[in-house]
């Protein structure tokens, strides 16, 4: 055997080596520590965040990416209202900061569909049946017509719940 086929094997031998090496530790990597400076919550949802004790003011960078609302206990409600980064300041009652964290507003990990119509856009949430879904970014025609509907549902309910509640009963 020449020295020249003696190499290409002991290449191949350590090209599969190296293959098989990174199919085992994947997992591994791709299980490494979330940042603990980062808090990641889809738009529109909303994460329980347990923070240190006497916070007594927030300040969020971009209140249009999301809204961070303080809870009894040191408890924050990190809510995705946009797509993108921002980030929100815990301070004490002297000013002190206390926590400085990012927060990764991204999208909607339901099963979408996206449908085109020209240049505008509509979105459906198909998990198992397809219904409407209101998302950032939809054509104003479709998002419109669907808070509408959305608005008026909520507006009914609220009023015959009311309407019985406020009946009398013999």
């Amino acid at each position: 055997m020449s020295f020249k086929s003696q190499r290409i094997r002991v290449i191949a031998r350590f090209g599969f080596v190296s293959v098989a090496a990174a199919m085992l530790f994947w997992p591994v990597a791709s299980m490494a520590a979330p940042d603990p400076d980062r808090i990641a919550v889809s738009v529109d949802q909303a994460k329980l965040v347990k923070l240190p004790s006497g916070i007594a003011t927030i300040v969020v960078g971009n209140p249009l990416i999301a809204d961070v609302t303080l809870q009894n206990g040191g408890v924050v409600v990190v809510t995705g209202k946009g797509y993108g980064a921002t980030n929100f300041i815990a301070l004490d009652r002297t000013g002190q900061v206390l926590v400085d964290r990012q927060i990764q507003v991204e999208g909607p990990t339901d099963q979408l569909v996206t449908v085109y119509r020209g240049v505008d856009r509509e979105t459906y949430s198909c998990m198992p049946v397809c219904q409407r879904r209101i998302t950032l970014g939809d054509g104003d025609s479709y998002f419109k017509t669907t808070i509408d509907q959305a608005g008026s549902l909520s507006s009914q309910a609220t009023g015959s719940g009311q309407a019985a509640a406020a009946k009398p009963t013999n």
